[in-house]
C-alpha cells in the first residue's frame, strides 16, 4: 500500500467556505462505532487535486482528506444517504458512525437497515474500526455509554498528572485541555480565572497561590467527573444560572426518580463591554449562551418571559428566547453532587443580606436645564439586583421627577409579582404623602 502526502494550502485558499454545519457531540447518543471510507469526487473537480510523481501525474478517485470543504461535503452526503434512519438508528459525524439501539434485541435490525443503505450506495466499511455490540465506545473524544456522555479518562489523567506550571507555554497547554473537558467541570471559567491571569500581555509569568488552588480544584473535579445524561422528553429541565463580575455559568439538570441528573455544564468568561452589563443583563446573557449551545435540548420546550420593560440588547435576546417555553422557579433542595459543587463554588461572596421574601426599591428623580430623569434600583432575595435609569422626553420639576421615579419604579416589582416591598426615596414630599402623613 502506498500512502501519499499532498499540500492543498493554495487550493484551499482559492475555494469558498462551505457553510454546511457539522453535528456536535450533544446530538449523539451511546451506541456502536463504525468506520467509513471517503465518498467519490465530482468528476469535473478531479484535475484540481492532481499530484505529480517522477513517472506520471495522478489524481484520487475518492475525495482525499485535507481539502477545505471535505468535512462539510462529506457530512452533506451522509445526511442525504442516511436521511431515513438518521437520529433513529444511526448518528454520523463525517466518516465516523454510531449505530444505536435502546434495546439489545433491536440492535440487529438496526444494523441490517444501516448495512442495506451502505450496500445500496456501494460504500465499504473498515473492519478494523468496527466493534459491534458494545456498551461503551469512544466517539469525538468522549466516552459514550448507556448512562450518557462521560469524560475520556485518559484526557483527565493527563491534566491530573501535571505538576505546577512553570511557563506560559504550559499554561496554554493546560487551558486547551481544560477547554476540551470543560463540560465536565462545574464553573470551569470561574475556577480557571487566576490561571488565565498569567497570560496577560506584557507581564512576567508568576504562579501564585491562587493559581495553585485553582489548579488543584481542576484536578479534583477531573478525578471524578460527572456523567452527563441525555435529556428525556416529558420531564422538565431545570437551568441554574450563576452571574459574577467576570463570568457567567449555567448547569442544566433533569430530575428522574428523585435524582438530579446533570445534562450540560457551561461557562463563559465575559469580555470587554460584557463586564459592564447590569446583573440582570448578565443573567440573560448566560441564558442565551446556554440555549445557543443546547438548542436541540430545548426544541420541545418554550419560553415564557416575564420581565420589566427593557431595551437594547435585552430585547434582542428576548427575541432569541421567544421560540422556547421555559418557566422560572426559586431554587429548591440541591441533591445532585454535580449541582451541589456548582452551587457551592458559585455562591457569590459579600452579597448584601436581604430579608427573605422582602424586596427593596430605591428611587431617585432629578431635573435641570438640560432635562430630567430617574434612577431605579430593585434589590431582591438571594442577591437579585436590577438597575435602571430613564430619561424623560418632557420637562419636569424636581418634585415631579421624584413622583415619576416612584411610579416608574413600582412597575418593576409589579411585573415580577413581588409580594413584600419596601420603598426608599430621599423626597420628604413623596414619602410623607405615600405614608398618609398629609
Amino acid at each position: 500500500m502506498i500512502r501519499k502526502a499532498s499540500d492543498y494550502t493554495d487550493l484551499n485558499k482559492a475555494c469558498p467556505k462551505d457553510p454546511y454545519p457539522l453535528p456536535s457531540i450533544d446530538r449523539l447518543f451511546y451506541g456502536r462505532l463504525l468506520g467509513l471510507q471517503p465518498n467519490p469526487n465530482a468528476p469535473h473537480n478531479e484535475e484540481k487535486i492532481v499530484f505529480i510523481t517522477d513517472d506520471d501525474a495522478f489524481y484520487c478517485k475518492v475525495m482525499p482528506f485535507g481539502l477545505k470543504n471535505v468535512g462539510a461535503t462529506y457530512q452533506r452526503l451522509m445526511d442525504k444517504i442516511f436521511k431515513e434512519v438518521m437520529g433513529v438508528d444511526v448518528e454520523v459525524y463525517v466518516d465516523d458512525m454510531v449505530v444505536k439501539s435502546a434495546v439489545a434485541s433491536e440492535h440487529r435490525k438496526a444494523l441490517e437497515r444501516v448495512f442495506g443503505i451502505l450496500r445500496k450506495q456501494q460504500l465499504r466499511l473498515n473492519p478494523e474500526k468496527c466493534p459491534f455490540g458494545v456498551h461503551v465506545g469512544k466517539f469525538l473524544g468522549f466516552m459514550l455509554t448507556e448512562r450518557g456522555i462521560e469524560a475520556n479518562l485518559k484526557k483527565c489523567q493527563v491534566v491530573i498528572s501535571m505538576w505546577s506550571l512553570q511557563s506560559i507555554k504550559e499554561v496554554k497547554q493546560l487551558m486547551g485541555r481544560v477547554t476540551t473537558l470543560s463540560r465536565f467541570i462545574s464553573q470551569a471559567a470561574e475556577t480557571a480565572m487566576p490561571i488565565f491571569g498569567t497570560l496577560r500581555k506584557g507581564g512576567n509569568f508568576i504562579w501564585t497561590p491562587e493559581c495553585e488552588e485553582a489548579f488543584l480544584w481542576l484536578k479534583a473535579m477531573l478525578a471524578t467527573p460527572p456523567v452527563l445524561t441525555r435529556s428525556c422528553l416529558g420531564i422538565p429541565l431545570n437551568l441554574y444560572i450563576f452571574v459574577s463580575d467576570a463570568v457567567v455559568s449555567a448547569v442544566l439538570i433533569q430530575e428522574r426518580e428523585g435524582e438530579q441528573c446533570p445534562v450540560y455544564i457551561t461557562s463563559k468568561v465575559l469580555q470587554g463591554a460584557e463586564r459592564r452589563y447590569q446583573r440582570i443583563e448578565k443573567a440573560a446573557l448566560a441564558f442565551v449562551i446556554t440555549l445557543r449551545r443546547l438548542h436541540l435540548h430545548f426544541q420541545n420546550y418554550g419560553i415564557v418571559l416575564r420581565k420589566p420593560d427593557l431595551a437594547g440588547r435585552m430585547v434582542a435576546w428576548s427575541v432569541q428566547l421567544s421560540e422556547f417555553d421555559i418557566s422560572f422557579e426559586r431554587r429548591g433542595h440541591v441533591k445532585a453532587q454535580a449541582l451541589a459543587n456548582f452551587i457551592t463554588k458559585l455562591t457569590p461572596i459579600g452579597t448584601p443580606s436581604v430579608e427573605e421574601g422582602v424586596w427593596y426599591l430605591s428611587v431617585d428623580g432629578s431635573s435641570n436645564q438640560t432635562g430630567s430623569g430617574v434612577g431605579i434600583i430593585l434589590e431582591g432575595p438571594e442577591g437579585i439586583l436590577i438597575e435602571q435609569s430613564l430619561h424623560f422626553e418632557f420637562r419636569a420639576s424636581n418634585n415631579q421627577a421624584e413622583y415619576e421615579a416612584l411610579l416608574a419604579g413600582m412597575k418593576l416589582p409589579r411585573e415580577l409579582e413581588v409580594k413584600k416591598l419596601m420603598v426608599k426615596s430621599d423626597s420628604k414630599l413623596v414619602t410623607r404623602q405615600v405614608n398618609g402623613e398629609y
